[in-house]
Order: C-alpha cells, then structure tokens, then sequence
C-alpha cells in the first residue's frame, strides 16, 4: 500500500515548492495542530513560527471556531451573495466596519487575498469610471511587494521572479517604485523628503495624475523581509494621493486582524486609507475568506453614478460559513485580548530575536515588528562580511529549507529581494513559546554536506 508521501507526491501538486523538497522521504505530512505547534505524521512536533502563511492568528485546534462552523452548516450551508443578503455575511461586515478605521464601512468579500487585491483594483478602476476619468487606470506599486497570483494581483506585484514566467499575460497598468528599504535618503530626512515618497510623487507626475488609479502599498511590506516605514510615511502617502486624486490602498492581507497589536496595521500609523483588503487572519484561516472593506461615501458615489453597481463577483464571496467563523474568531480575539497581548509582548518578541542574533555571526539584521519579523544571514556579521553568490545560491536552493525542518520550526526561508528568514508565529505564542533552539546553520552544528554545499570545506 502506497503511503501517505508517495500518494502526495504522486497526486498532489504543491504550492511554491520545488521539486527536491517535494519528492523527498522527509516531506512532512502535518496531521495536527495545537495552540503554536504543528504535529506531523511521525509523530514530531513544529513550532508555527509563520502562523500557517501569517494567518492562524487565534492559534491552532479551536474546537469553538469547528462548532461554529459545523452549527452554520447545519443551518444554512450556502447561499449566494447576488442579490441576497445573509445574517453572517451582514454581522462580519457590520463587525469589521466597527474595528475599521475612519469611515471604511462597508465590505465586499471575497474567498482569498489574491481575491481581494483584485476586487480594490477593479473597484479603484470602477469608482474612477463612474465619476467620468476613464482615463484613470494605472496602479503604482512598490519593488518587491507581493499582493496575490492571480493575474490582477500578480501585475501589481513586485517580485520578477513571481512575474517574469507569465509575461506578456500579465496587465501593464503597473508602474513600480523603490520601497521604503530602498530608501536612499539620510536618516532623519524628514518623510516629505525621502527618496522612497518623492519616487511616487514623481511617478505621479511623470505618468500624469489624470491616468493614475491607485496607489497600492502594504502598512509593513512582506517581500525585502518585514519592511517597517520610516515615520510618516504613510502620512504622505495619503497627502499625495489626495493631492492628485488617487484612492490609496493599504493591502492588509497579513497586516490586519492582530498581527501589529491592531485590528488594521493603517490605525498603528495613523492614517485612514480608501480601501483596505484583508484576508488569512480574518477567520484565523479556519475557512478561506478576504476581502475588501472601503470607504462608505466611495460606495455611494458608485452606486448613485449611471454604472450604479460594482461590476464584479465571485460564486462564494460572503460564503454564510467563512463569514460565521470569522464573527466568532474577531469575537474570540477581542475577547481574549489577543491584540493587547500583541502589543504587551512585542518588545520581549524582538529582544529574544536579537539574542539569537548576538549569539550567532551568520545573523545581519533583526527587522520587524508586532508579531512579525525578518531575520537577515550574511558570512560574518562581526566582519560586516555578506554572503557570496554560491553560498546565497546554496541557501536558496534548499539548504536553509532543510536546515528549518531540522530545527523542526515552520519558519520561512526567503529571497525575495534578501536571504534570510521570515518569522511570524500565531498571536498566543507568549514567553513559554520561544525560538529556543541552536541554529543548525552555524558551522559547529552543520553537517558536511551542508559545509560542503555552502562551500565551508
């Protein structure tokens, strides 16, 4: 009888893996989960250092969220949004509304946040239409940014290597700019005057403001490694999108719902953006459900306008299910005060990141914040020596994937736009869940082919 790897690895095509990982006898098949920790067939226990993909935020094994689930199937299993209305759609929107910032009051739902960066483009491109700028269609995004993989999503993405295998297929309404990483101002400089704000600004102008959508950008971008702004910078942001009447969008696909101690990472930085898309920590990834929440008067304006309606939707947008589990999973959160204990923690988060860090040379850089992190490897951070192409080569082609699952930690390996680690675990993790482990990448712990494939003998 065929096992469990041989049937996946015989049926199941993976998601962003490469065949070596997949087609190996450690493949680990996950069969449970508990609090902050994975359980795997053989029976070895995974902290959950990424929160599934930045999503389980209440944490795994919530036989109270099953319940939920279970009870709204047993009620009302499905039924569409065309045209309809029902009572868990109306109660997670009317939820959401109240935690959104400023006067973003209604949602459209969707099923995933690819789904959900879509749905703000067509929107942006809707509302625009409707007040007589056909002209307005471009989208500015920033490099290395990733906002989805439908084709939408993925032409507003900033990640080559995620582009590069669908072109020309892919919309060329993007133009992108540097991120807040590649900033190259002084420190100090104040925020209207950083080269990363002046660069969209620029673009603005160079493109002309009447051709010129939105502007799509995440509160702490993911790709380039747990980018935090520079102060004031999403405060001009919205200036320049108000100057030139351009919607600005904060993708909060990962940002929302607890991750930096907020029900939306735009409240942390003080601004009030025009859409917000949400999704993974929403229903805590008990069911797939995103979304896009907007402002109340763009809505209006649409709707009033001779289109008089958002071309656009999906079969299981609003599914009574997913939005059943997410009124119970925000509920849960607020309730347990999972968002305080976010904030109450964060320091001692980061301080045990930069221990490890101090202990071990191969570690540059600890970025991040919240629950949220990115860990930077380099050759020696005492000498301020940088890995070597063969070495960056060797890490992302499978030797610091494999040197995770040792440690039996489900952090990230990552290379978009750096090499290193993407750290995020789910928002119960406290004190007594910690990265406690030796690194297996340092030279003592390392086996000789991994030496050998790093180029260490």
């Amino acid at each position: 009888m065929s096992t469990s790897r041989e049937l996946a690895q015989k049926h199941l095509v993976p998601h962003f893996t490469k065949k070596g990982a997949w087609h190996t006898d450690a493949l680990p098949i996950i069969v449970r989960g508990g609090h902050a920790f994975l359980y795997d067939i053989d029976g070895n226990e995974y902290l959950d250092g990424l929160a599934g993909l930045f999503c389980v935020n209440i944490g795994h094994g919530r036989s109270d969220l099953a319940a939920v689930a279970a009870s709204q199937m047993e009620t009302l299993a499905f039924a569409t949004n065309w045209g309809f209305a029902h009572p868990p759609a109306i109660e997670a929107a009317t939820l959401i509304a109240g935690f959104a910032p400023g006067d973003l009051s209604e949602t459209f739902f969707v099923s995933s946040g690819s789904e959900a960066v879509e749905s703000a483009i067509k929107f942006a491109r809707n509302y625009h239409v409707a007040r007589g700028d056909e002209g307005r269609y471009k989208v500015i995004s920033r490099n290395w940014s990733y906002h989805g993989t439908t084709l939408g999503a993925l032409s507003v993405t900033g990640i080559p290597k995620f582009r590069e295998p669908y072109l020309p297929m892919l919309w060329e309404g993007t133009r992108h700019v540097p991120n807040t990483r590649q900033c190259t101002s002084p420190a100090g400089t104040p925020a209207a005057e950083l080269s990363c704000v002046r660069a969209i600004e620029e673009m603005i102008l160079a493109e002309g403001p009447e051709t010129v959508s939105m502007v799509i950008a995440e509160p702490i971008q993911n790709g380039g490694g747990a980018l935090v702004p520079q102060d004031g910078y999403w405060q001009e942001l919205r200036r320049i999108c108000d100057e030139h009447g351009v919607l600005l969008v904060a993708d909060e696909v990962i940002c929302s719902f607890g991750r930096f101690g907020h029900w939306f990472a735009s409240e942390r930085f003080g601004v009030v953006p025009d859409m917000i898309t949400f999704a993974k920590g929403v229903t805590s990834a008990y069911q797939p459900l995103g979304g896009v929440v907007i402002r109340g008067q763009l809505v209006t304006e649409l709707f009033d306008s001779p289109m008089g309606s958002y071309v656009h939707g999906s079969t299981f947008g609003g599914h009574p299910v997913a939005t059943a589990v997410a009124v119970a999973n925000i509920i849960a959160m607020r309730d347990e005060g999972l968002l305080e204990h976010v904030l109450a923690t964060e320091g001692y988060f980061r301080e045990r990141l930069q221990g490890v860090a101090d202990a071990h040379t191969c570690i540059g850089e600890v970025r991040g914040t919240g629950f949220f992190y990115a860990v930077d490897l380099c050759a020696d951070s005492g000498t301020g020596l940088d890995l070597s192409p063969g070495q960056e080569s060797a890490l992302r082609g499978g030797v610091l994937g494999g040197f995770v699952r040792d440690a039996r930690v489900t952090i990230r390996p990552d290379d978009r736009g750096y090499t290193g680690l993407s750290i995020s675990p789910p928002l119960v993790a406290d004190a007594e869940v910690e990265i406690t482990f030796d690194p297996p990448w340092t030279q003592e712990l390392m086996s000789e082919e991994a030496k050998l494939e790093l180029g260490l003998l």
